[in-house]
């Protein structure tokens, strides 16, 4: 039985760790969460910790152009996770 000739491009695996990492917003902003929030929090003043809550917009282009590589389809499934 013969294969399938594949149709249009290949597809691109997702970087799993900079998928969970990163979010978009309905605008289209770039999300992070912020480092920290693993252990040792005990010490940390209360309102330091409801700031860690919070994420922060990436405005590096450079980390920016590095997550879409890392990440194509982030945007696609945020928009529409239907498909």
């Amino acid at each position: 039985m013969p294969r399938k000739a594949p149709k249009g491009k290949y597809k691109l695996k997702t970087h799993r760790a900079t998928a969970k990492r990163f979010k978009v917003t309905g605008s289209g902003k770039l999300m992070r969460t912020k480092g920290g929030k693993g252990h040792l929090r005990r010490n940390t003043s209360k309102r330091s910790k409801a700031l860690f809550s919070k994420g922060v917009e990436v405005k590096t282009k450079g980390i920016m152009k590095r997550i879409k590589r890392l990440a194509p389809y982030l945007r696609r499934h945020k928009l529409n996770p239907s498909s």
